[in-house]
């Protein structure tokens, strides 16, 4: 989706966080329901952990079978769960309606907090208000800044996409460009709509919306390729995630197009890819700071009454952009996956 609206001044404030994360994985909905299957992390905790009485937090994302975004998130959230005696349950589906049986699944299971994203809020709305009704804080990260207070959680970790989306319009327009296409890979995800929302208020140039089945990477390749052969004058393309980023790369090649590449989020991969000169720049929002506030967030509370942003702010972890310039600083922590 497109919207034409003017460029807003609006701001947030970061809010600093001193935290420390942990992470987990639902337990067990089957294949019947859509879930994927559980699993642990956090049980090889290191020297110096909390000696607080072991919580146990659930994680529960939107992630798409094979996306590494989420491994970043991940591995944060792992650091923090060890760091603070954690037993953390880990688990994701991309279908709205499987992601929320998740969390009632967590609910079920009696943990002691949630952190739960919110790519589409509505579908999540009732099953975090029976968690509210446990007695279960709930907190969100990465997917759901513009709902996460509308909702009642707690606390929320991650960067306003809208934001993000217009200081990358911004960027296109230093650079030059003049026709953008917008490629989403997930219909319907509030976050990455807002990204191209951004990104067209603030693009003096052309901006198209590309919609794609981000679950299928030969056809996400076949359609922006198929894209700009229709089409000579793109001359960016503008991609929302690591993964596909490189798979637009390989398009380009395809169609004999003199269209350029950049993109939202980061991976080791993409690092390379920057250095090379083959994407040109990404906004980076940092996955694994999100896992790991989100996590680390929920001992705090717990443990000390704490909680971040007090309830009216959400905690920034982007965007920032990574470029030629300061590339080699940042991977060197994209090849460790804390970036």
């Amino acid at each position: 989706m497109d919207r034409s609206s003017k460029p807003r001044s609006r701001r947030l404030a970061p809010v600093v966080a001193v935290a420390a994360v942990a992470a987990l994985t639902l337990a067990g909905c089957s294949s019947s329901s859509g879930g994927k299957k559980s699993e642990e992390g956090g049980a090889n905790a290191s020297a110096g952990k909390a000696t607080t009485p072991r919580m146990t937090v659930a994680l529960v994302t939107h992630q798409s079978p094979g996306d590494t975004f989420w491994d970043i998130v991940r591995k944060g959230a792992e650091a923090a769960a060890a760091k603070d005696n954690i037993k953390l349950i880990y688990s994701a589906d991309p279908n709205a309606g499987n992601q929320a049986t998740l969390v009632q699944n967590a609910i079920d299971q009696k943990v002691d907090g949630i952190a739960v994203t919110l790519a589409k809020p509505d579908a999540m709305k009732t099953v975090i208000g029976k968690a509210k009704s446990a007695n279960i804080p709930v907190v969100g990260l990465n997917s759901g800044v513009s709902d996460w207070k509308k909702l009642g959680l707690m606390e929320f970790f991650g960067q306003d996409e809208t934001v993000a989306g217009e200081a990358f319009g911004k960027k296109l327009n230093s650079l030059g460009a003049k026709h953008a296409v917008c490629v989403v890979q997930e219909q319907g995800n509030v976050g990455l709509t807002q990204r191209c929302d951004g990104l067209k208020s603030t693009f003096s140039g052309k901006t198209e919306v590309l919609n794609v089945n981000g679950t299928d990477m030969p056809s996400v390749k076949s359609t922006i390729t198929a894209k700009l052969k229709q089409d000579s004058s793109i001359d960016y393309v503008a991609t929302l995630g690591a993964p596909f980023a490189l798979t637009a790369v390989q398009s380009v090649s395809d169609a004999g197009s003199k269209a350029k590449v950049a993109t939202f989020d980061l991976n080791k991969d993409l690092t390379t890819a920057i250095s090379k000169g083959t994407i040109q720049f990404a906004v980076d929002q940092q996955p694994y700071l999100q896992g790991y506030l989100a996590v680390d967030s929920l001992w705090l509370y717990k443990n000390n009454g704490n909680y971040s942003g007090g309830g009216e702010q959400p905690v920034l972890t982007g965007p920032a952009f990574v470029d030629k310039s300061n590339v080699e600083a940042v991977a060197k922590f994209a090849a460790k996956g804390t970036r």
